[in-house]
């Protein structure tokens, strides 16, 4: 059984949704939250949540606040915030966290390695760092 929180994604109003199905390749920017039921291979940046449905299969490098993986992911997380494998969830690759924040359900199944981040840049969104960025040239100058 999912959590409430993988059957809704909290107050989010921005939320982008693959269903089943649907297959897409290529790199995924959502500034909101994001659910997977279809199959999706390549690069994916959530700002808030991500959830990868029972029948979701996922093979990509993502970078997100929090996750939860119900259906097959495969490749390189950063998250930073909590993720929750569920009991038909697998998660094949590495985690990177800011916190010890890894919940794996009874008949979840996680294979690699869970890692915590010291370096707080890795969990800045792209345009967090560009506003840096900028300001440090801004003071430069």
């Amino acid at each position: 059984m999912l959590s409430r929180k993988s059957a809704e994604v909290k107050g989010s109003k921005n939320i982008t949704i693959i269903p089943e199905g649907v297959k897409v390749e290529g790199k995924i920017n959502c500034p909101g939250s994001a659910r997977i039921d279809g199959a999706v291979n390549g690069e994916i940046t959530i700002e808030k949540d991500i959830i990868i449905g029972k029948e979701g299969k996922v093979e990509a490098n993502i970078r997100t606040k929090d996750a939860v993986i119900a259906g097959t992911y495969k490749g390189d997380m950063i998250a930073s915030g909590e993720v929750e494998i569920t009991t038909t969830g697998k998660f094949i690759g590495n985690l990177t966290q800011k916190d010890a924040l890894l919940t794996i359900a009874k008949g979840g199944l996680f294979k690699g390695e869970s890692l915590i981040g010291s370096n707080a840049d890795i969990f800045k969104s792209k345009d967090e760092k560009k506003d840096i960025d900028d300001a440090q040239k801004a003071k430069k100058i």
